[in-house]
């Protein structure tokens, strides 16, 4: 890649980072402030704190912002830590011009139900951006993601998890109403970051025995530009010999590949499974 490319390449990632940001200071702004739930916020751990440990808010979120980010340079990989302190500073600085451009503001919905639900909607895809690029908003989405890399665990119910940690402390000190909504807005939000995340990289393991394996093969290979792997069958009825073919495609490959299969081969088998998640394992 040449120094233009480069340049064009990273210019791109820095406005998909930013854009991806401003939609959380989007959320964040004009629909959790308003309802007053903590859901899924580091903000809201600093708040809990503030009732054992004798410093500001600010100054907790910054030492715990410092720690979390620490973590994930060292346990993410330095790409996620770069992204994600940009991203961290970067949100604060919308925060800021949203609050200068919109003073007095209270809600929009006017129902503090409503605001919650509308935040997990909006701040879900702004969250799907930034972990479908290496890098998070900072907070509890770098506990996430570590959750994710060492202990396998979704995204989607990693934040869950560490969100909900935050909303049940937090019942000690909030009204009831309030926790409620914390503990339903972050259960509310891991199921939609979930789907998000994966409902972009969920592909299809589609196993065919067509009376033509060639030319399925053929079509696999040079028209959807996708690999495949080809086991030798026998009926289980009269023995007849067949080819298995085996391959893993997105959506819009599958939409193709079911499409040549009902034209050319309309009573070949196929049967259909979900993939969530591939890995190669090297030998050690």
């Amino acid at each position: 890649m040449n120094d233009s490319n480069k340049t064009i390449s990273v210019l791109k990632e820095v406005l998909i980072l930013t854009l991806a940001t401003a939609i959380i200071a989007v959320a964040v702004f004009f629909f959790l402030v308003p309802s007053h739930a903590s859901v899924s916020s580091i903000s809201g751990l600093s708040i809990v704190l503030t009732n054992v440990i004798p410093l500001p808010v600010s100054a907790i979120t910054m030492i715990l912002n410092i720690v979390l980010l620490i973590a994930g340079f060292l346990l993410c990989g330095s790409e996620f830590g770069a992204k994600t302190v940009y991203t961290s500073i970067l949100l604060p600085v919308f925060l800021w011009v949203f609050e200068q451009l919109f003073k007095n503001y209270t809600s929009i919905t006017g129902s503090a139900e409503l605001d919650v639900v509308c935040y997990v909607v909006v701040v879900s895809i702004g969250l799907s951006i930034l972990f479908n690029r290496n890098a998070s908003s900072g907070g509890l989405d770098i506990i996430a993601k570590i959750m994710n890399i060492y202990l396998h665990i979704d995204l989607g119910r990693a934040m869950s998890l560490s969100g909900m940690c935050v909303a049940l402390s937090s019942a000690l000190f909030y009204d009831k109403k309030t926790v409620v909504l914390s503990i339903l807005g972050t259960w509310l939000n891991g199921i939609v970051l979930d789907h998000f995340i994966f409902g972009q990289k969920l592909k299809r393991r589609v196993c065919i025995v067509s009376k033509n394996p060639a030319a399925m093969r053929d079509f696999i290979i040079h028209t959807l530009h996708s690999g495949a792997t080809i086991y030798d069958a026998k009926g289980a009825y009269n023995g007849e010999k067949k080819e298995e073919i085996i391959t893993i495609v997105d959506n819009a490959e599958y939409q193709k590949l079911m499409t040549h299969i009902q034209k050319n081969d309309p009573k070949a088998f196929v049967t259909v499974y979900t993939v969530a998640d591939m890995r190669y394992q090297p030998k050690l």
